[in-house]
């Protein structure tokens, strides 16, 4: 049985010819979006943004600000949705490859990861990413699932759900006792000495929102390698894209899960996993997809799917915030233009920055490794004698926007990203002064 893209979800051929513009809907949807801006200079990109000038935003890893090339890609889309909301999605989502908008934004993002789109499975979170790679991996009675103490809830929770599910275990390890003196040679001796025959999944954390640190993924998985086959490992990399210049194809790692709107700048509910076509392979779906087509004829053939499980059928179906997701790509298209190395190179400099300052003040102790190469864009610390909340509402009292770390241990944390300047890292650090006395 062969059936298009057109013809997914039984929407009439008849209907569908007698309707459709031929060719005519996505150039227009395209037109609708202004050419990217000249982004040559950080001035210029921090223009993109309407954050609210009487701040200075300290927080933006959180939930980013809309740039305005995201912001008009979103509009773009949703005006034409809002025209003719039946012939744009129908078209967009089931036309041929040529015309096939989710496609198209997979290509988008392969191109920065170093993939091919077809390895891409675009999600609305990173916490829905992780959850969805842990439900459907083959874990059984016994196997292990080896992540560390320092993960962010959402990938401890999806590990302890799929592994209860499963009737499999969870086992938690500390890579370092304290962040700001941890080594590379230290933190993969920890890891490969906590690796046991039950050990099946590792899950780790690229840049982790508690401390700032950023695990030398690279050397860890290439580390792994040597041991013979080792164990899948499963990386939450949502505070590294974006942030750092690496290529996430050839980390070494078998599941990338990100969200895109935090220092990508995407659109806010958009996320992805990455994976290459063996490692999408094991997984089993959880969720219906609207982007494969076997899944499709194996249900209008009362069947079970006959090829492999891949990142199309592994992707959640269903009608979602389109004009976001669709719009994801614009985020890519303005890093691209900005720059990768360039991008990273600006956050380190801004961070590095700010983690001298704040090493200079006695009062303050600094969480974070001072090496660039073991951080990236958080920055975490304490002020003596001052809770990690009081830092963060004394320092929002002088308009300075920072955050403290969700974690049984906490701290206050100061982000500077690409809507900062170098002058306001040094306005952070002279308030860290004055709340510390």
């Amino acid at each position: 049985m062969s059936l298009t893209r057109r013809e997914f979800l039984a929407v009439p051929a008849a209907l569908a010819a007698s309707t459709l513009v031929p060719g005519g809907l996505l150039a227009a949807v395209i037109s609708e979006t202004p050419a990217m801006p000249d982004l040559s200079d950080w001035s210029r990109v921090r223009a993109q943004f309407v954050l609210d000038p009487e701040y200075l935003h300290f927080a933006s890893f959180f939930i980013a600000s809309h740039p305005a090339p995201v912001r008009e890609a979103i509009e773009g889309y949703r005006r034409a949705i809002d025209r003719n909301p039946f012939l744009v999605v129908e078209q967009a989502m089931f036309e041929d490859e040529a015309h096939n908008v989710p496609l198209k934004v997979c290509t988008q993002i392969a191109e920065y990861l170093g993939g091919r789109a077809q390895d891409v499975c675009l999600t609305r979170s990173t916490t829905e990413s992780l959850a969805m790679v842990y439900q459907g991996l083959p874990l059984r009675p016994g196997d292990e699932v080896l992540c560390t103490t320092h993960d962010h809830y959402s990938h401890h929770e999806s590990i302890r759900l799929a592994t209860a599910r499963a009737g499999a275990t969870m086992r938690k390890v500390p890579l370092f006792e304290d962040a700001a003196q941890a080594t590379t040679d230290g933190i993969i001796a920890r890891l490969r000495q906590a690796i046991t025959p039950k050990t099946r999944v590792i899950g780790l954390t690229w840049v982790h929102s508690s401390t700032g640190i950023r695990l030398p993924i690279r050397e860890i998985t290439a580390a792994l390698r040597e041991s013979g086959e080792p164990p899948l490992v499963v990386l939450d990399g949502v505070h590294g894209l974006g942030a750092v210049d690496e290529t996430v194809a050839t980390m070494g790692v078998d599941f990338f899960c990100a969200g895109t709107h935090k220092w990508m700048l995407g659109p806010r509910g958009t996320a992805l996993i990455w994976a290459n076509a063996q490692r999408w392979a094991i997984l089993r779906p959880t969720i219906p997809n609207f982007s494969d087509m076997e899944s499709y004829e194996a249900w209008m053939e009362d069947r079970a799917p006959a090829t492999p499980t891949s990142a199309a059928r592994m992707t959640p179906g269903g009608f979602h915030a389109f004009e976001h997701q669709w719009g994801a790509a614009a985020a890519f298209r303005m890093h691209k233009q900005m720059g990768r190395p360039r991008v990273a190179a600006r956050i380190r400099s801004l961070n590095d920055q700010l983690k001298q300052g704040l090493a200079e003040n006695r009062k303050v102790r600094v969480h974070t490794p001072r090496s660039g190469d073991l951080s990236a864009g958080l920055v975490a610390f304490e002020v003596e004698g001052l809770k990690p909340a009081e830092v963060v509402k004394q320092l929002l009292a002088r308009n300075i926007i920072a955050s403290t770390s969700p974690y049984a241990i906490t701290y206050a944390r100061l982000a500077p990203s690409l809507v900062n300047t170098p002058e306001e890292v040094d306005k952070a650090v002279r308030a860290v002064r004055e709340i510390s006395g």
